[in-house]
């Protein structure tokens, strides 16, 4: 008897993942346009106190589309500067790959053989080509986050109002609190990953200048952008250029150079500096950041892997307001309970 609680939660949470999933095209525009308000509430509230809430409103919006159209077109730019050269330095890229196969296979290690069946440089063109075309072809996802946006930050007061209701207490005080916190929270995130994500950019150009790497402007675009994502995005961005770096200077030792170089700045900024500027606060297991990306990566794709760590983050908070439950935000925060419900 004392197992049926358990099998019941445990039966609920599958119901939930897979609702999640095959319900997308409304759960990720939904879960994106909380995270946007969650970010730019504070602009939208500064603002309408000293004007009308609708031109606060028409403000606050168009800053958020100018920065969502920045960001999806410096990634579209980069993958399809990336897919022209891949057209027209195609023969060297396949005389390289057939040569370091050949290499590969006389040396007696099997299984390239079936990576020479599936992959090729023709493969690779379509794909960067693909990634270019899905950023360009988001328009009608980004049409309806705005939509949400727009609907939630004009009810965000009137929401609050009805949290503090007495109808709505105990649980109502609690979402408030917990909804400030993730806020904060977020907010710092972002700041800090933007920081980061933009001296990643910048580094990585001048590595790439530095190096004779061909498309140094968009290395850095897409690194830029790419560090966003956490653990993904920088190991795409450091793969990407190693893997051109090899067709571009048909040396293995370059190859290796341009990868460690990569690694080393990614390894600086993203384990040294981004944890020293987000605080105690902001401490999550590294464990569970790798979960919440590949789970959330299966559930939504690229943008799950986008809002996974945001969505972390409010789970942490909300359970760090219910003791029964608090044990699990200490063990996903990395850190104790004493830096819990504190900003740093």
């Amino acid at each position: 008897m004392n197992g049926h609680p358990v099998i019941g939660r445990l039966a609920t949470a599958i119901l939930v993942i897979a609702l999640l999933r095959f319900a997308q095209s409304i759960f990720v525009p939904l879960a994106f346009s909380l995270f946007v308000i969650a970010l730019v509430w504070p602009v939208q509230s500064a603002l309408q106190r000293w004007m009308p809430k609708l031109l606060a409103l028409l403000i606050t919006l168009s800053i958020t589309i100018s920065a969502i159209v920045v960001m999806g077109s410096l990634t579209a730019w980069g993958f399809s500067k990336l897919a022209q050269w891949l057209f027209l330095n195609a023969a060297r890229f396949q005389a390289v790959y057939t040569e370091w196969v050949d290499w590969l296979e006389g040396h007696g290690i099997a299984i390239v053989g079936p990576v020479t069946d599936r992959f090729n440089v023709t493969w690779l063109i379509g794909f960067v080509q693909g990634i270019a075309g899905r950023v360009n072809g988001f328009a009608g996802f980004a049409l309806l986050v705005f939509v949400f946006v727009m609907l939630g930050l004009l009810e965000v007061d009137d929401f609050n109002m009805r949290l503090r209701r007495p109808a709505a207490q105990p649980l109502g005080e609690k979402m408030l609190r917990a909804n400030h916190e993730i806020g904060a929270k977020l907010r710092r995130f972002m700041v800090v990953r933007s920081f980061a994500s933009v001296l990643t950019g910048f580094v990585v150009w001048g590595f790439a200048l530095l190096a004779g790497l061909e498309l140094a402007a968009a290395w850095g675009a897409l690194a830029f952008v790419l560090n966003y994502i956490p653990f993904l995005g920088p190991l795409i961005a450091t793969m990407f250029p190693t893997v051109f770096a090899i067709a571009q200077f048909e040396s293995w030792q370059m190859a290796v150079i341009v990868f460690v170089g990569l690694n080393i700045i990614q390894f600086i900024i993203g384990s040294y500096l981004e944890p020293l500027l987000a605080g105690a606060s902001l401490k999550i297991s590294p464990f569970a950041v790798i979960f919440a990306v590949f789970f959330w990566s299966y559930l939504w794709g690229l943008a799950g892997a986008f809002i996974g760590v945001p969505i972390l983050i409010a789970f942490i908070v909300y359970c760090a307001q219910d003791p029964s439950s608090r044990w699990l935000a200490v063990l996903l925060s990395g850190g104790t309970a004493d830096n819990l419900g504190s900003e740093t």
